[in-house]
């Protein structure tokens, strides 16, 4: 995504309880006289933040032009990143804007590379079964929170449902009170006029 100097961008990722989000960017400024974003100029970095549902600063720290961030959810629900550019230009130029590239992966384990590279196949195997295991109960976490969204929603919809099934007895019931007192109200009038 684009975004100017110094402007704060925030994205929302809805993140079940206890996962461990991993987040990769790299900021390319635009360059007027090459027409093109080129790889950004030392100094600048990205001053990165991260909100729980509840408002709490889970993660609040200035990185480079390029970098990685990582924190745990707590709560689930819609966690808040924010980026912002630490960018030391009093005055922003109406040319001056940066391109962030930006990779958010929920649910990711680290894998120790030198364990991997280890030459007994069978720590190797059992590292990778280690870590097939863990994504297992991330996904059955996930499945999870899903579940219990879903139930929020059902619980939700149901209710409107009844306030508008009320609501329509409501107006039936008024409505034929008005009718019966306007027949009414027309049936003494032409009984006072002698017209019946």
């Amino acid at each position: 995504f684009h975004s100017a100097e110094r402007e704060e961008k925030c994205i929302i990722e809805d993140i079940p309880s206890d996962t461990l989000v991993i987040g990769n960017y790299k900021v390319q400024r635009w360059d007027i006289h090459e027409q093109d974003f080129l790889e950004s100029a030392p100094g600048l970095g990205m001053f990165v933040t991260v909100r729980s549902p509840s408002a709490e600063v889970l993660l609040s720290k200035l990185y480079g032009p390029q970098g990685t961030f990582s924190f745990t959810s707590y709560l689930s629900g819609e966690h808040v990143i924010c980026l912002q550019s630490n960018s030391t230009r009093l005055v922003a130029f109406p040319g001056s804007r940066l391109r962030i590239h930006l990779d958010i992966r929920v649910g990711e384990h680290f894998l120790d590379e030198s364990v991997l590279q280890a030459k007994d196949k069978v720590n190797e195997v059992n590292v990778r079964l280690e870590h097939l295991i863990e994504q297992i109960h991330h996904v059955s976490k996930e499945q999870n929170y899903e579940r219990e969204r879903e139930e929020k929603f059902r619980k939700t919809s149901e209710e409107t449902n009844s306030n508008i099934l009320w609501w329509a007895i409501v107006q039936t019931i008024i409505l034929i009170s008005v009718g019966i007192w306007q027949i009414k109200s027309l049936r003494d009038f032409f009984i006072s006029k002698k017209l019946v």
